[in-house]
């Protein structure tokens, strides 16, 4: 299938799990009804982002993957036959905690799920607090409409992660995503770290010829001001939607797959790359390791 059409879902949470679970299958239905293919929700799309703090309360809002929010999303996308990316606080074991993306195929069967490979401690953004670095490797997920690629917020700044995954078949790149400005700063500071973090996602797009699907968050909470911006690139980096810095949105954006082709022809970054030019760099992070 050359042509999909993407839905992007971008909104803000309150503390409840089954308020913003409902509210999440609602903009599912939404955009399904408005020819979306498959659909992808924003990082932790089931809570408020607890990250902002080290709390130990907080890890009772993980649960299992599959349980009980990839079941009730199994249901909508088998009733409306679109695949759904959905972020989750995953509890792996007793005391063993990811940071997780669920894929669900159109029929409504669970496809597997990727951990979140790089880890942030920032400040408002205690992750390694919570999450213990993915174990899965990166991975692509062959659905009804497209095979894709899932990585998750942090991942975004890496390179390496984008273009392994476009190694493994992905066809499109998904980035669900919790990402804000901190409220004491000013708007030139906001202003240069968004375009950072749309630039060195739409290089992945260039550099790997194949569209990037970004979803982040809105709403302020605690000190941080999400800044949406929500967007989709083409193969090339050139934007096809981009969503407001302050408004929840739920939009269908229609994809040409068939584009990579023509890029990855003309621009042979794919075909030109000398991966054995690495392995020195390679051989010294493990020396350094060992």
């Amino acid at each position: 299938m050359s042509k999909v059409k993407i839905g992007t879902v971008q909104m803000s949470c309150v503390a409840d799990k089954a308020t913003n679970l409902r509210k999440a299958t609602e903009e599912i239905k939404l955009a399904a009804n408005k020819g979306a293919q498959i659909v992808c929700l924003q990082e932790l799309f089931t809570s408020l982002y607890f990250c902002d703090e080290e709390d130990y309360d907080n890890f009772a809002l993980a649960e299992a993957i599959p349980g009980p929010s990839t079941d009730t999303l199994c249901a909508v996308a088998k009733e409306h036959g679109v695949v759904i990316i959905a972020s989750l606080f995953e509890k792996r074991a007793q005391g063993l905690y990811h940071n997780t993306t669920a894929v669900i195929d159109a029929d409504g069967s669970y496809l597997g799920k990727y951990r979140k490979m790089h880890i942030p401690d920032d400040p408002g953004f205690y992750e390694k607090f919570y999450f213990t670095p993915g174990d899965l490797g990166y991975k692509v997920f062959k659905t009804k409409y497209a095979t894709i690629g899932v990585l998750i917020c942090w991942d975004q700044w890496y390179p390496e992660a984008a273009r392994l995954t476009a190694l493994k078949g992905a066809e499109i790149l998904f980035y669900p995503t919790a990402i804000g400005w901190a409220t004491t700063q000013d708007e030139t500071t906001n202003v240069e770290q968004y375009n950072a973090w749309q630039t060195i996602q739409r290089s992945h797009a260039v550099a790997n010829g194949i569209p990037v699907v970004s979803i982040n968050r809105v709403g302020q909470e605690a000190g941080i001001r999400f800044w949406g911006g929500s967007f989709i690139s083409n193969p090339f980096g050139s934007l096809l939607y981009k969503a407001s810095h302050d408004k929840e949105e739920t939009e269908v954006t229609e994809v040409d797959l068939g584009q990579s082709d023509y890029y990855r022809s003309h621009w042979p970054f794919l075909r030109d790359r000398r991966i054995d030019s690495y392995a020195p760099i390679t051989k010294r992070f493990i020396d350094e390791d060992e």
